[in-house]
């Protein structure tokens, strides 16, 4: 009986070992269905300034993943502004993924970084009480080179166990090829921020 119950104590030793060792502590989301809504919401990078309709990175997304994904970018819009809009528009789609890339326009505008923090942390909060998780998509500062996401991204995602992309912004933005001016990517430029999420949601569980 005492070796059966250490064999036995020593399985699920090895097994709790096992899927420690199988975990990377990567944030996950549930996965989608079929018909699923995704919301993308934001800004001009959004929105697809400085590509045609067709060429935005959620119109890329829909056809990458086959689910609906809705564009909600509003070109110059600060986080204020967004923190007043989302509520309605969660409620409108019922979504079952926001896709959140904001702020931009306030690191333009040099607004209080606490200011951006506080909007964003409650558009993550008005999904989260609606029971929709988030995918954050980092935005580099305003430079002559965009290196790296802005600090408070990876802080917030940090902080709410978020799945986080926080390098294609700032690849795309660091390469003139991919831009259709100072700011705004191209279709190219979509077309890679749309293919980095669809890998991200694929690893995170998202997609099979």
């Amino acid at each position: 009986m005492l070796r059966t119950g250490f064999r036995i104590t020593a399985s699920l030793l090895a097994c709790t070992v096992l899927l420690l060792a199988c975990s990377d502590g990567t944030p996950r989301l549930p996965q989608l269905a079929e018909n699923t809504v995704i919301l993308a919401f934001g800004d001009s990078l959004t929105f697809g300034t400085g590509a045609k309709e067709d060429q935005s990175y959620p119109a890329v997304l829909s056809k990458l993943t086959g689910r609906t994904v809705i564009n909600a970018g509003i070109p110059g819009e600060v986080s204020a502004q967004g923190l007043e809009r989302l509520p309605a528009l969660l409620d409108r789609y019922r979504p079952e993924l926001l896709l959140l890339c904001h702020g931009g326009n306030d690191l333009l505008r040099r607004i209080s970084t606490a200011i951006t923090r506080s909007n964003i942390e409650s558009m993550i909060e008005a999904a989260t009480q609606r029971n929709i998780p988030v995918l954050l998509i980092g935005v580099p500062k305003p430079g002559l080179i965009f290196l790296d996401s802005a600090e408070i991204y990876s802080e917030i995602a940090e902080k709410y166990k978020l799945v986080y992309e926080d390098e294609i912004l700032p690849d795309v933005e660091s390469d003139s090829a991919l831009k259709s001016d100072q700011i705004h990517p191209n279709a190219d430029g979509y077309q890679r921020i749309a293919a980095a999420i669809y890998r991200l949601m694929t690893k995170s569980g998202a997609l099979p």
